[in-house]
């Protein structure tokens, strides 16, 4: 069976097509078709199908079109099981079929490894992948959730048009490829790279003016359309033709080839290999089958500690020069101590940004970001690192489906799904021979105390049983003390006690013992810290952190930490931010809990949990001056914590994230609820602004079920209207229905107006995010009566702002500007948040009343504003209604250049938005 996308999607069979009955069955074969022998989840081809609002019966509807699908292909004789069910998916099975899409990438895979040598031969197999295609991939079927795969497919095929171009360079026909070329720049005016192999078209003929002259068209068109200059390769071949080198100087290396305006060079992520590797040649071994073409994804897995990561790195630096395209690298955190995994989508992001690929050019969704790495890597001689993953399934989105790009997994899990479902070649690494053991300590040692006491130097591989991570921690302590190697190996034998976390089914380890000769040559400070240390639930901890731990001042906490780092049983990836491993981590929690009484741990946690909260207080006044004060208001630090300094509280917000988070996680006691809650309130505003809606929500999830053992009912309402919010951002109507109500009748019960001014204000914004104004605008107006009782004038002027947006979204622009004019009057100038949402009101209200010069100059005010806020998605808001009001005015360019940092912002934060923005950017081009 043939299966063709390349074109309008078409099955044949027998040389006759198979005919698909309707839109939805073949939306569902293109989405298997592009993930072809791979799992495809039912949510995902539910969005396929229904670009948004699918109905209840989505599920069901599409377990029939499949199932109808399947018929379809088995009547035409393809085998019962080419779509297969595999648990809440199907996948499509392309054993034994031709799928032109895996037919054009392993043609143009065959000419990049022919190209160096048979140029001529590799042109010829370039024109027969090229001549797979029919026109535009998957014509006909639109939507929005096949639009970044068909982008993707797209640009697979101009690049293999424009490599084939470039043999023809080498191949020394200049005039043909002068000609083809230059209608390909007219097609694809932004491309850099056609421009690039153009210019040498054209000075290889000796026509070296009309080659500036490009360079000069294509420079006008990248400044005037995106506001940009060209990349460093297009300015590289503009200067070798000024130079009047030779033309071959004008044509790109495929080495350093970037996307426009991306940076130089191939990607080279990987980190810095260790000095002293030792042992592993049968995995080395191993390693080099994966350079032979049918071997092309390796699974290395193990216990932890045992030099998984160490053995991937050391080989990838080994081999790098085989890879002239680059290397990628990156920590899935798979068993990563703040227990939460790396998401593939912020992986294959990463890899993106690796390929100079602009952020705002980058996709949302972990699908089209897939899509939009595996056409960059088409082709190219990569090598692909994924350390430490958590499983098949965050791994499988990250694989290049390329034979030109080799893959080392590694991972504590053996990866069995990766080896059956995506072939996978397994290798499970085990504890060190005593001879590689031996060489490890003679490398970090060196040999001369091994030579001299070989007896204790047999007794420490012994006991460390072929664990790297014990036989470096060993070495280093024998290192840092100078002790004589048989007063450290006299140490081993002191506990007998197996550490849990290493008892992986293979051989018992006695990493406990080998890690307590570092523990027990700390000083008794020092110990006490790395033991409270393990109390400590996130990621990375600062000096703030890790003193109010403790609860001893920050330059002792300083000292302190200086000590455990030197004794390599704490890590400081970044200055000032210090990292457990996680088998350290497990360590210093068994100390803890044996060493520590349950007061002691139940104290130090507490100063752990008010540093995080008075200090996000802080960093919250700083954001949001002007916010009413917590409803349940704050007591003193616990004594012993260190309040942090703040001086950048978005930067502050960022980094400590994850540890506000899992703290709040943590705080499940009764007798800290009061501050769990309030460490929700303090972080409320930042995980707003700054787009992180899921995390918003799991917070207030947290507060609300703490909120049950607070007396306040208002505690209770606040964590129900947050959490509404959240779920309203979240695109969780329903949910956020149901919260609000709550919310409403709890503020009722307390006889709290201005809570109630705020619910309703909330309720407006609900409304108005579903279009509709009629019900946002009653709301706003019983926001405003309530609020009028209260006597609150803060929210007097939200509900006067709100009320002044439904009417401009009804029609009722003048009615909407004296309305908004009232709020800024009432509002607190320090509310920078609250004034950047009104000056928008009345520009958009400007706006529709042909009053552009009074619109820009409130948008220029709200823009102003919004910065200072901190409130990213805002800011990319009135951006957009700037290059809005900039159009009308019949400035396109001006639009235009507001319009890209406003797509910038928005696309990671929200795509509904930015796609709607890309189309405006596409319009205005026209």
């Amino acid at each position: 069976m043939d299966f063709r996308l390349l074109g309008p999607i078409e099955v044949w069979a027998a040389g006759n097509r198979v005919p698909l009955h309707g839109a939805r069955q073949e939306r569902i074969l293109a989405a298997l078709l592009l993930d072809a022998d791979r799992p495809v989840s039912i949510p995902r081809l539910v969005d396929i199908v229904w670009d948004e609002g699918p109905p209840a019966t989505a599920r069901r509807q599409v377990q029939d079109v499949v199932s109808r699908l399947r018929s379809v292909l088995t009547a035409a004789g393809a085998p019962a099981d080419t779509i297969r069910a595999a648990r809440e998916a199907y996948q499509l099975t392309l054993t034994g079929h031709r799928y032109d899409e895996r037919s054009f990438g392993e043609l143009a895979a065959r000419a990049e490894d022919l190209g160096a040598r048979d140029p001529e031969g590799a042109v010829a197999l370039l024109d027969e992948a090229l001549a797979l295609w029919r026109g535009v991939p998957l014509a006909g079927l639109e939507g929005a959730g096949l639009r970044d795969a068909v982008t993707a497919l797209n640009a697979r095929r101009l690049a293999v048009a424009e490599r084939r171009w470039e043999l023809e360079l080498q191949l020394g026909r200049h005039e043909h490829a002068a000609e083809e070329l230059s209608s390909l720049l007219s097609a694809h005016p932004y491309r850099e790279r056609i421009a690039i192999l153009l210019m040498a078209a054209l000075a290889g003929q000796g026509r070296r003016a009309e080659a500036l002259s490009v360079y000069h068209q294509v420079r006008r068109t990248l400044s005037e359309e995106l506001g940009v200059e060209p990349g460093p390769e297009l300015q590289a071949a503009h200067r070798a033709l000024l130079r009047g080198d030779r033309a071959e100087s004008a044509e790109p290396d495929r080495r350093t080839a970037a996307p426009a305006g991306g940076r130089s060079g191939p990607p080279a992520q990987l980190p810095a290999g260790v000095p002293s590797f030792a042992g592993r040649a049968d995995a080395l071994a191993w390693l080099d089958g994966l350079l032979r073409p049918d071997q092309r994804v390796g699974a290395v897995s193990g216990t932890a500690g045992v030099g998984k990561t160490t053995l991937a790195v050391h080989w990838a630096h080994r081999v790098s020069d085989q890879f002239p395209d680059g290397t990628l690298y990156v920590n899935l955190r798979g068993f990563d101590p703040g227990g939460r995994p790396l998401d593939p989508a912020d992986a294959v992001r990463d890899f993106l940004e690796a390929f100079g690929i602009p952020a705002g050019r980058i996709p949302q969704g972990l699908d089209a970001r897939a899509a939009q790495y595996r056409g960059l890597i088409q082709g190219r001689r990569m090598l692909v690192v994924l350390d430490n993953a958590r499983d098949a399934d965050q791994v499988r989105p990250l694989l290049p489906g390329t034979h030109t790009a080799v893959v080392v997994v590694t991972s504590r899990n053996r990866l069995t799904g990766l080896v059956v479902a995506d072939g996978a070649r397994p290798f499970h690494l085990d504890l060190m021979s005593p001879t590689e053991s031996y060489d490890l300590l003679t490398g970090r040692l060196g040999p001369d105390p091994l030579w001299c006491e070989p007896e204790v130097a047999q007794r420490i591989v012994t006991v460390c049983t072929g664990l790297p991570l014990a036989l470096a921690i060993v070495a280093a302590r024998a290192q840092q003390t100078g002790f004589p190697l048989a007063a450290v190996a006299a140490l081993l034998g002191l506990t007998s006690r197996p550490l849990d976390a290493l008892d992986g089914g293979d051989a018992t380890t006695r990493l406990r013992a080998v890690l307590s000769l570092s523990y027990r040559a700390l000083t008794p400070a020092a110990a006490r810290l790395f033991r409270l240390l393990g109390l400590h639930p996130g990621g990375t901890v600062g000096l703030p952190a890790a003193a109010s731990l403790a609860g001893v001042p920050s330059p002792v906490a300083r000292d302190l930490l200086t000590e455990l780092t030197r004794a390599s049983l704490l890590a400081e990836p970044d200055p000032r931010r210090y990292a457990l491993h996680d088998l350290l981590r497990a360590y210093a929690t068994e100390l803890a809990c044996d060493e520590e009484t349950p007061s002691a741990r139940k104290a130090a946690f507490t100063r752990l949990l008010d540093h995080y909260l008075h200090t996000a207080i802080e960093a919250d006044r700083q954001l949001s001056p002007s916010r009413k004060p917590c409803a349940i208001p704050f007591g003193e630090p616990a004594p012993g914590t260190t309040v942090g300094q703040v001086d950048d509280p978005v930067s502050w917000f960022t980094v400590e994230r994850s540890n506000l988070l899992a703290v709040l996680d943590g705080a499940g006691d009764s007798d800290v609820a009061k501050q769990a809650w309030q460490l929700a309130w303090a972080a409320d505003s930042a995980l707003e602004r700054q787009g992180h809606w899921s995390d918003l929500a799991h917070a207030w999830r947290l507060a609300l079920s703490i909120a049950t053992a607070l007396p306040d009912l208002r505690g209770q309402a606040f964590a129900q209207r947050r959490l509404a919010q959240a779920c309203t951002l979240l695109g969780r109507d329903a949910e956020a229905d149901a919260h609000l109500g709550q919310a409403l009748r709890l503020y009722e019960d307390a006889a709290d107006h201005a809570g109630q001014a705020i619910v309703h204000h909330s309720l407006s914004c609900v409304y108005e995010q579903r279009d509709d104004y009629k019900r946002a605008l009653h709301h706003a107006e019983h926001a405003l009566s309530c609020a009028l009782s209260s006597g609150d004038e803060s929210q007097q002027a939200l509900a006067l702002n709100a009320i002044g947006w439904c009417h401009a979204q009804l029609g009722q622009h003048a009615e909407a500007l004296a309305h908004c004019q009232r709020a800024l009057l009432l509002l607190d100038p320090n509310d920078h948040r609250a004034q950047a949402d009104t000056w928008d009101s009345i520009g958009f209200a400007c706006h529709h009343l042909d009053r552009h010069d009074e619109a820009v100059h409130a948008y220029q005010q709200a823009l102003t504003l919004a910065r200072q806020a901190g409130a990213r998605h805002l800011e990319g808001t009135v951006l957009t209604h700037l290059g809005d009001t900039h159009l009308a005015a019949g400035d396109p360019t001006a639009a235009r250049a507001v319009w890209k940092p406003a797509l910038d912002i928005l696309a990671s934060i929200d795509a509904t938005v930015a796609d709607q923005l890309r189309d405006r950017l596409g319009r205005a081009r026209l």
